[in-house]
């Protein structure tokens, strides 16, 4: 459906109270930005003061624009609200921002399309851990992360297996719940999707960190911390793969609007899938609004885009 600009007041939700609050901040920036640009009449709605989420429940607004990243915003309570107060909004639902969240159902509901992803072990606080069976099952790299957060917080590559217990202490200091996966060594593209029932894929990016060693909370949100190829220079055959594994992906999580999936490509051509952000990042060294310029589309015309997906 098209949307009349000047007719749609547009609650922008940004900042929040999760260990992404900065980031999110910027990204409300930016997309405020596009879509004053665009003609929306936009306020600016912080879930983490009382009076600003008051303003949802007394104010009548159109539709919900999120730039919330992290807990407490991209994982479906702030979703919830919305519900509850009859607010459409951009993004995906509840369920759908719950799964892609937990980076441990995410790898489930992966593996029911059959798209390829590390193995992996779930580990819980508290619990007794066996390292050496550890080591036996996922290997050595591997890959230590929070199952719960975003922006890469807290996720490092281990080299030893005597390195193992203090990062897994560190990612326990931030979560409840740790993912260990087995290490995927290769090249790092992001695939986005737009759409409801039929979503298509953008052009897929390469990702080149500059940072750190991968594409870290640094490389993405540092000036210079990465470069972005778009198009990836790769062969076509492994980009219409990758694009058709992130709709299965939108699909499997039961995304809505827009997701962007994580990729790392092998050595022998495969790509394995790291994980799906339901609310991509609109900052100005962001991936999506780069797909979309690939595709022929303003930064304005994306969020656009997103406001008439959420109004179907």
């Amino acid at each position: 459906m098209s949307v009349n600009p000047k007719e749609c007041r547009v609650a922008l939700l940004a900042g929040g109270t999760s260990g992404e609050r900065e980031i999110s901040i910027a990204s409300g920036k930016g997309a405020k930005g596009a879509l004053e640009e665009a003609g929306f009449t936009v306020e600016w709605i912080d879930p983490s003061k009382s009076e600003d989420l008051k303003r949802l429940i007394d104010e009548k607004f159109d539709v919900a624009f999120l730039t919330l990243h992290g807990k407490m915003g991209e994982d479906g309570t702030v979703q919830g609200m919305l519900e509850l107060l009859h607010i459409p909004y951009t993004c995906s639902g509840v369920q759908a921002s719950a799964n892609a969240m937990d980076k441990i159902k995410s790898k489930i509901l992966y593996m029911t399309g059959d798209i390829p992803t590390a193995k992996f072990k779930q580990l819980n606080y508290g619990q007794e851990i066996d390292y050496d069976e550890l080591v036996k099952t996922i290997g050595i790299p591997c890959v230590v992360k929070p199952a719960t957060e975003g922006s890469a917080l807290g996720v490092e590559i281990v080299e030893s297996a005597e390195d193992l217990p203090a990062a897994i202490d560190r990612v326990f200091a931030i979560d409840k719940l740790a993912l260990i996966e087995s290490f995927v060594e290769g090249t790092e593209v992001t695939a986005a999707v737009l759409g409801n029932d039929d979503p298509r894929g953008l052009p897929v990016i390469k990702i080149v960190p500059k940072k750190g060693e991968f594409y870290d909370f640094e490389s993405k949100y540092a000036p210079g911390g990465s470069e972005h190829i778009c198009p990836a220079p790769i062969d076509p055959d492994i980009t219409a793969k990758i694009q058709e594994y992130a709709i299965i992906a939108h699909k499997v999580l039961g995304c809505r609007g827009v997701s962007r999936s994580d990729f790392i490509i092998d050595k022998d051509g495969v790509p394995w899938i790291l994980e799906t952000n339901t609310i991509p990042g609109m900052t100005a060294t962001s991936l999506l609004p780069d797909a979309a310029k690939a595709d022929g589309m303003t930064f304005p015309e994306l969020c656009t885009k997103l406001i008439e997906f959420a109004l179907e």
